[in-house]
């Protein structure tokens, strides 16, 4: 039997959502606070548009996708727990770690499925750069850096390092294996009191670092994952057409009588299987409503990012500070 799925917040994101949903055959209602729009959805998929209260008391949904702002998941996804149903919460699933802590907790406790929408851990090619990584195919991971960088959108109520990192953040945490010992954010607001460039350095109890740039204020895109390791280096490259998005560049480093010399390959583009990252994180959920397994981008992972936001976080943000 297929789950029955429900989404509230009908905006760009959950649109996408509604749509993938509805190819995956397990779409039964939406739900937003401006009715014509969803009433208009629903009749473009043939599905029921409710209110939010009907959607929460409602015996045929077994489970919610959230795609609010973010400041309206904790108490949606709360409401969402309550009755029984299991969710999925766009990131970041709450604006305080002690709310996503609830979140969890009251998870836990009604024994239902709780995830968080970090889709790029659903990526193909970041998956295989993961497989490279944990086969210690790289070497010994002594840096990463991220760039996500672009124009907009800008958000009234978050910050570029909010609404930008998360994924990428999520990304990291995989890759190391383990949350950071010390945060460092870095802010600068252009355009309104929120930042429109944030930096994020973190450091872990291994010894590996990494450096994290995200801005909606610039002339050109990049979405780009680098991953240094001490026998060859990968480039998760999104921008790029699907058979160069993945790169890994190997070297060596040796003492010459006293001098540093090297040599380095040319960039190894690697075959990966397409796929779409949003399919994929919602079989996933589907998945685990099934089965009951825990999500791969579970409630812990959401704390941790959490965590991480809050550390790297500046309050005052209308000029750079460290």
């Amino acid at each position: 039997m297929f789950p029955r799925v429900a989404v509230l917040g009908c905006g760009d994101w959950g649109s996408n959502h509604i749509r993938t949903l509805k190819k995956l055959g397990v779409l039964v209602a939406i739900s937003d606070v401006n009715s014509d729009r969803a009433d208009g959805l629903a009749i473009e998929h043939s599905v029921e548009a409710l209110s939010s209260d009907e959607l929460f008391l409602s015996q045929e949904i077994d489970a919610v996708v959230l795609a609010l702002p973010p400041q309206f998941h904790a108490e949606n996804a709360m409401r969402a727990l309550m009755m029984g149903k299991d969710v999925l919460v766009e990131k970041p699933v709450a604006l305080s770690v002690e709310d996503a802590e609830r979140e969890v907790k009251l998870a836990r406790e009604k024994e239902r499925v709780f995830m968080v929408g970090h889709l790029l851990r659903f990526h193909p090619v970041f998956e295989k750069l993961l497989d490279l990584v944990n086969s210690g195919e790289l070497g010994e991971v002594r840096y990463i850096h991220s760039h996500r960088l672009g124009l907009g959108k800008f958000h009234k109520d978050s910050d570029a390092l909010w609404d930008l990192a998360p994924h990428d953040i999520s990304m990291i945490l995989a890759l190391s294996g383990c949350s950071p010992s010390d945060v460092h954010g870095e802010g600068a607001a252009i355009i309104d009191r929120f930042s429109d460039f944030a930096h994020l350095h973190m450091l872990f109890p291994n010894g590996l670092r990494s450096h994290l740039v995200a801005s909606r204020l610039n002339p050109y895109r990049e979405r780009r994952l680098t991953v240094i390791g001490t026998k060859a280096m990968a480039v998760f490259d999104d921008v790029k057409d699907w058979d160069q998005k993945l790169a890994i560049y190997r070297f060596s480093v040796w003492n010459e009588n006293g001098l540093l010399a090297f040599t380095a390959d040319e960039a190894q583009y690697l075959s990966v299987e397409e796929g779409l990252p949003l399919t994929r994180e919602l079989e996933h959920f589907l998945h685990c409503i099934r089965t009951r397994d825990e999500p791969l981008t579970n409630g812990e992972e959401a704390i941790a990012v959490l965590g991480i936001l809050t550390d790297g976080s500046v309050k005052d943000t209308r000029n750079i500070i460290s």
